[in-house]
């Protein structure tokens, strides 16, 4: 089942094992219901998926209408009422639509295991003090006992960052800071100082899940050949229709099964490796320090705060992969995410995602020539989805499913698709003048 998600929403959390609820994202507290809900389900932490209910009582998923509705048996609302009523629709609902399973059992005591390894967090962040505050308080409640916290300010035109990262945490947070404007750039300043044995990556729009840096670091731990993990990325709010058109034209979630990939391995996949942005999102990555560091970290030529306006992300998962190494995607690792509240900055960030996109491809196969037959291979197949994604052609009609203003997303990405290759050349001209100015 595919919930539909429509705005304006409340988002919360449930666990099926876990007294109590429904929560706000992160477990921080309970919510009382208000108007529409949608729910990200777990079981024993594990998520299962997303469920949504109405303000009526009525399943979002399908109209069904709950029985415990306003005017049923319960009787006068309460807050402790709403609140149980409510997570009794939405169990109600998980057990309809999602593949629950049985209640999980007490897990068995852990034997003495080896000192868990330093994780390095890194948030690049410009000009946006208060989004960064609620990033950084959340990711202070991990739960994961051995974690650096590197916060890295890009071309900052005042100190208010610096401010506020100095006085949130004392001696948790460290303050980094890079002049250069370019998202690519921060990341590689702050995987510089990185001291983990993984580095882990977020945005300065995300909340991170307490259980995130825990989930990330047993990934790697359970796998020497995984290099690279992302996880699940779901709306910490759909306060407008900006943020619901999001989700419903491509969103960052990309499912609640695990899975990997590595080029010994592509399955049928006809766009493999080059649609790398099936395997996760910036908001949500890390990688083995030694490995991301010995592909040579995010190339600075792309990325947001340049003319590519992103791509970094997708060409270091390509790279990755080239390099022999397996990508792992698990939905345990959670980080919810703010997106954007207003159409116009919709409009502007998925035309920035297709631009970032073709700067992706061109940089790949500009560092990698030998990509380059592959790619072409795959350009029939590619094409098909951009232009289903604009709603002009293909099968089904594309991914706009008759909705108007998600067509527009679909032709304004692949108007900043076929900008790219050029954005990345423009890109690649001022790079090398930075550079220059450094060494002068």
């Amino acid at each position: 089942m595919t919930t539909v998600l429509r705005a304006p929403a409340q988002v919360v959390e449930l666990d099926l094992d876990r007294p109590g609820g429904p929560w706000r994202p992160g477990f921080t507290a309970p919510v009382r219901p208000q108007g529409s809900v949608v729910a990200l389900v777990r079981r024993a932490g594990r998520p299962l998926g997303l469920v949504a209910v109405g303000p009526d009582g009525g399943d979002g998923a399908d109209g069904h209408e709950s029985p415990d509705g306003p005017d049923g048996p319960d009787g006068p609302d309460g807050p402790d009422r709403d609140a149980e009523r409510l997570r009794r629709r939405l169990v109600e609902a998980a057990e309809r639509h999602l593949d629950a399973g049985p209640p999980a059992a007490a897990p068995p005591t852990p034997p003495a295991a080896a000192p868990a390894p330093l994780v390095s967090v890194i948030v690049c962040t410009r000009g946006r003090p208060t989004l960064l505050g609620d990033s950084l308080s959340a990711l202070l409640r991990t739960d994961y006992p051995d974690t650096e916290f590197l916060v890295v300010d890009n071309a900052p035109e005042d100190d208010a960052t610096e401010r506020l990262v100095r006085a949130l945490a004392p001696g948790r947070l460290h303050y980094l800071r890079e002049p250069v404007p370019g998202l690519a750039r921060a990341r590689n300043r702050g995987l510089s100082a990185a001291r983990g044995e993984f580095v882990a990556f977020t945005d300065d729009d995300a909340l991170a899940d307490p259980g995130w840096v825990s989930a990330l670091a047993t990934a790697f731990r359970a796998d020497p050949r995984v290099s690279c993990v992302t996880g699940l990325v779901v709306p910490a709010e759909l306060d407008t229709e900006a943020q619901a058109a999001f989700e419903r034209y491509c969103g960052f979630g990309k499912g609640f099964a695990p899975r990997d990939w590595s080029m010994r391995s592509a399955g049928h996949d006809p766009l493999f490796p080059f649609a790398a942005g099936r395997f996760g999102t910036g908001a949500n990555m890390a990688f083995r320090t030694t490995v991301i560091r010995g592909i040579g970290g995010f190339d600075p030529a792309t990325g947001a705060g340049t003319p590519t306006r992103g791509g970094e992300d997708l060409l270091a998962f390509l790279r990755v992969l080239v390099a022999g190494h397996t990508l792992a995607y698990r939905p345990e690792a959670v980080v919810w995410h703010r997106h954007r509240r207003t159409m116009a900055e919709l409009e502007a960030q998925i035309q920035g995602f297709g631009t970032g996109l073709g700067a992706y491809l061109t940089a790949a196969v500009s560092q990698r020539p030998g990509l380059l037959a592959d790619l072409l291979r795959r350009l029939p197949a590619g094409t098909r989805y951009a232009l289903r994604r604009a709603g002009s052609g293909g099968p089904g009609g594309g991914t706009a499913d008759g909705d108007p203003g998600l067509a527009r997303l679909g032709r304004l990405e692949l108007r900043g698709l076929l900008n790219g290759p050029f954005s990345y050349l423009v890109s690649r001209r001022q790079d090398r003048r930075f550079r220059a100015e450094d060494w002068s």
